[in-house]
């Protein structure tokens, strides 16, 4: 079963790449172009991001990014935790 969901996100590609790793509960996964992949048998999961236009806010410029996620061999369950963790890694207050 594959299931893609899509995020935008305000992230630069750097921090995304520093935070990705304790997100994804640091399992091994490659890089391919724009793409983060994980293989562990007949499962895996593929996070891709696309960088979209900036954020604009008065003065201000956010970079962005869709980021795409497709599961393949992981039941309903398993995708909620997966993402509930990665929103914990990546999730920023305001104040």
């Amino acid at each position: 079963m594959k299931l893609p969901l899509r995020f935008e996100m305000t992230i630069t590609q750097a921090d995304f790449r520093r935070l990705l790793p304790a997100a994804v509960n640091d399992v091994a996964y490659a890089e391919e172009g724009a793409a983060f992949v994980h293989r562990d048998g007949a499962r895996g999961w593929r996070i891709r991001i696309e960088l979209l236009p900036q954020l604009r806010l008065g003065l201000i410029r956010l970079e962005r990014h869709l980021v795409e996620f497709e599961f393949d061999g992981y039941a309903p369950k398993e995708i909620e935790d997966f993402m509930a963790r990665f929103e914990m890694y990546f999730r920023r207050g305001g104040g």
